[in-house]
């Protein structure tokens, strides 16, 4: 059944084209018929005919040529635009590079013109300490020179001191010698006259008392009389006995009290002049502690101006830094707002009020952990795409809860604080997992960012619904395939919804790339920040110890000013001691005088009593007795020969005392005085000061010579730091307009290509429209002469063929006359001829075909029943 259904259906096709084959028969016919009546009308049908061919053969060539060369244009201008992308790819990763390059030199070259501005003042610092030290060197050779005058002097002087106390020496020695041997003899001579004038007065005085006796025989008349006399006399010698004892017991204790004091004298200038030694050696050590502090002293400083310069370089690298911050902030925040920017400042002013009240303000505090921008990290490749992912929730701040975000929102209000602000607490924020294709041109952007653990969810909230494509076509599958949004590296966005955004963005004004520099710059100005706490620390200390040093100075000077006093008080002190001791033994020899004087007075009273108590109630006589005669007549003998021995003691005596004054007053008044002079000059304490104070100025000198040595070897060092930065700064200076010269090169390059872009658009236009025109004119000529003509005229060159065609147009105007009607209706009914011979050819196949396939059919009908 299905067999003779398909063969009714072929049979009914093949009436059906037996049918249209009738008909185009009886066309055919028809046109024949009308071709041969058209070719008989005229002779210069044929004519006219042959020039036409030419003509329309010349004129498809001609169209042929041009349509084709049109068409090579157009495939090489659509090869141009299809290869645009990858020269604006191209140019935009030179004018990338451009771009980076000339940041990369600015950069370089600001850090250089801050190394040559810190250089420049390091220099100068070095400069105006080389100066003060060359000063202070100075000042110390001047010093010294008059020192070591003052020195060579007081050597020559010491020399001379020396050398003349030595002298001094051997002359007192000599002297003293002398003295001493003469002393002996002075004594026994004075002691010799002291016994005769001792016993020369008493003789005389009992020779006067006997003389008195003789007379006092005619002056009283009674014994009663003269026992009056006598008695009253002596109650009057009693009184002068009396007297006289005291005054010599007065002189004796003087003496004795001389004595004692002048052991106490000496005593004391033992010890005033061990105590004076003991001064200069503490003089000495004050000295030398007193050096000791200013070198130390001179050390700290020379630390303490290093110090500054080195707190003077971190102060200007501080500022640049905060500088290139507040550039950073301005720039992020002319691309991220201003509510934004304010609104992050005014959750700092407010974190600052919560730490400073403390408790558990301090604890919400800490539970803010910044914004989301702050929190992750990615490459520099997919900064881009990140944007535009993010947007301004770049600027989210994260939280722990939301209790923590509404109580910093109240204290913003609170305080009338501008700016908006967005938080995400941890605990409010719920995010799904989501199935991510395996694929290599697309992969999660939340599996490239990192971050810490804890902001996961905020991340995945952001990020985790967006997929980074290699391109834009992958992006669209992507997106239908797995419902997620998805971007190219270049920012072009395909939504879930099926929107397309897109566009091209200056990596130069990366949000990402400024928030990493700031983070860096913050980083740096922490470390400087920790850097000048620091130096400032060690100043403080340096500060400390100098002060330290210079209150221990004025200790020291002060104990050393004490020192010098009490020095200069024991010297007052045992002159004035020395002088009373020469006083004591410049008296001394008087007072004894004195006393022998009064002890030879008191005998003579005691002998004049013992006679007026023996002639006491005796008889009164006129004359002397026997006995009181030979008692006078020797008296007398012993007078006239003790007067003898006097005189001559007298007279060797002061001979003596002579010889014994003129050598101890040579020595005390002169020798001793001037070897006093010579010691104390020696001894003298300035001389000593002046010796260490030469030394020392000496080591002084040594040191400030080698920290000259050393600054000048630094000074030269910074010299060529600083000619190193210029140079580099040039260099930097040539780098970087060498690279902004290639930034704009790039730049115009791109925009040339955007221009041509535009200009190639309209001429692809324009020869499309050419080749449709070309296409036309060749449809217009109708049907094509005989290939052989068309091939013949291929092989002409454009100006040969229009040559052709100026010759056919020219033959052409002779049979203008021609039926053109007629040669018209020839053109159609030739056209319409081969149409449907074509068609018939189709029709004679189909027909065979449909034959065909009725016996195949039959035969598988017939293979069929059996």
């Amino acid at each position: 059944r299905v067999y003779d259904e398909r063969k009714e259906e072929s049979t009914a096709i093949l009436k059906e084209t037996e049918g249209k084959l009738d008909k185009i028969d009886e066309f055919l016919r028809t046109i024949e018929e009308r071709l041969k009546t058209l070719e008989e009308e005229k002779e210069e049908l044929k004519e006219y005919q042959k020039w036409d061919k030419m003509r329309r053969s010349l004129e498809y060539c001609i169209h042929d040529r041009e349509l084709k060369e049109t068409k090579k244009k157009l495939e090489e201008l659509e090869q141009r635009l299809n290869n645009f992308d990858e020269v604006q790819k191209k140019l935009a990763a030179e004018l990338k590079t451009a771009q980076d390059a000339a940041k990369s030199a600015a950069k370089k070259l600001k850090e250089t013109k801050r190394d040559v501005q810190v250089a420049k003042e390091e220099r100068e610092t070095l400069s105006v300490e080389q100066q003060q030290l060359l000063k202070d060197k100075t000042k110390l050779e001047l010093t010294i020179k008059d020192l070591t005058d003052e020195v060579q002097g007081d050597d020559k002087s010491k020399h001379r001191a020396e050398q003349e106390l030595r002298k001094l020496n051997e002359t007192i020695a000599q002297r003293e010698a002398e003295l001493e041997e003469l002393k002996p003899r002075y004594e026994a001579q004075k002691k010799r006259e002291e016994e005769c004038t001792r016993e020369l007065g008493l003789k005389e005085q009992k020779r006067k008392e006997l003389y008195a006796k003789q007379g006092r025989g005619n002056q009283f008349t009674s014994r009663g009389d003269r026992d009056q006399w006598i008695e009253k006399e002596l109650k009057s010698l009693n009184r002068q006995i009396k007297d006289k004892t005291e005054h010599k017991e007065r002189l004796a204790e003087d003496l004795k009290k001389d004595a004692e004091k002048q052991v106490q004298l000496e005593k004391k200038i033992a010890e005033q002049t061990a105590e004076l030694e003991h001064q200069r050696t503490a003089i000495d050590e004050y000295n030398k502690q007193h050096y000791e502090q200013k070198k130390s002293k001179d050390q700290y400083q020379s630390s303490r101006n290093e110090l500054w310069r080195k707190e003077n370089q971190l102060q200007h690298t501080m500022t640049s830094l905060k500088e290139e911050l507040a550039k950073a902030d301005q720039l992020l925040r002319s691309m991220a707002g201003k509510p934004i920017l304010n609104g992050r400042d005014s959750v700092r002013k407010v974190l600052e009020t919560f730490r400073q009240r403390g408790g558990s303000y301090k604890d919400l505090a800490d539970c803010y952990y910044g914004q989301v921008i702050e929190n992750f990290d990615c490459d520099t490749s997919i900064h881009t795409a990140v944007e535009v992912t993010a947007g301004n929730r770049l600027f989210y701040h994260i939280v722990e809860s939301d209790s923590v975000g509404t109580q910093i929102l109240k204290e913003i209000n609170r305080q009338n604080l501008p700016g908006e602000v967005t938080f995400m607490p941890r605990n409010r924020l719920h995010v799904k997992d989501q199935r991510y294709p395996s694929s290599e041109n697309a992969i999660a952007m939340v599996s490239k960012l990192t971050y810490d653990q804890k902001f996961d969810k905020a991340m995945r909230y952001i990020f985790g619904k967006t997929l980074i494509c290699r391109n834009l076509e992958v992006a669209t599958d992507m997106s239908k395939q797995y419902n997620l949004d998805c971007i190219t590296i270049d920012g072009d966005q395909v939504s879930s919804k099926g929107t397309l955004t897109g566009g091209y963005f200056k990596n130069i004004r990366s949000k990402l790339e400024i928030q990493k520099n700031r983070t860096e710059l913050m980083a740096q100005i922490r470390e400087a920040e920790g850097e000048l706490i620091q130096l400032r620390d060690q100043l403080s200390s340096t500060e400390t110890n100098i002060t330290q040093i210079v209150s221990d100075m004025q200790r020291t000077e002060t104990k050393n000013s004490k020192a010098k006093g009490y020095f200069d008080k024991l010297k007052g002190d045992i002159r004035l001691m020395k002088e009373e001791l020469a006083s004591i033994e410049r008296y001394r020899t008087p007072k004894e005088r004195s006393l022998a004087q009064c002890v030879s007075n008191l005998e003579a009273m005691q002998s004049t009593k013992q006679g007026l108590e023996s002639e006491l109630h005796q008889d009164l006589l006129e004359q002397l007795s026997a006995a009181d005669q030979r008692e006078m007549d020797k008296l007398n003998d012993d007078i006239r020969r003790l007067t003898q021995e006097n005189k001559s003691a007298f007279s060797t005596r002061m001979k003596l005392e002579a010889d014994k004054n003129k050598l101890e007053n040579l020595l005390t008044n002169n020798l001793i005085r001037r070897k006093d002079e010579l010691i104390q000059a020696l001894q003298e304490i300035s001389v000593e000061e002046r010796k260490r104070t030469l030394d020392n100025s000496r080591l002084e000198l040594s040191g400030i010579e080698k920290r000259l040595e050393k600054l000048n070897k630094d000074f030269k060092a910074c010299e060529k730091k600083v000619q190193e930065a210029v140079k580099r700064q040039k260099a930097e200076q040539d780098e970087v307009e060498k690279w902004r010269l290639k930034e704009k090169e790039a730049q115009e390059k791109r925009d040339a290509d955007t221009k041509d872009l535009s200009k190639v658009a309209s001429k692809q236009t324009m020869l499309q429209t050419k080749i449709q025109e070309c296409t036309n004119k060749i449809q217009e000529l109708g049907s094509m002469p005989s290939p052989d003509m068309v091939n013949k005229y291929m092989s002409y060159t454009s100006k040969n063929l229009f040559k052709e065609l100026e010759k056919a147009n020219g033959n052409l105007k002779k049979y203008s006359h021609v039926n053109k009607k007629a040669l018209d209706q020839f053109m159609s009914f030739s056209d319409q001829k081969e149409k449907l011979m074509k068609r018939k050819e189709e029709l004679d196949r189909g027909d065979e075909k449909i034959k065909e396939l009725m016996v195949v059919l039959e035969q598988r009908k017939c293979e069929a029943i059996q």
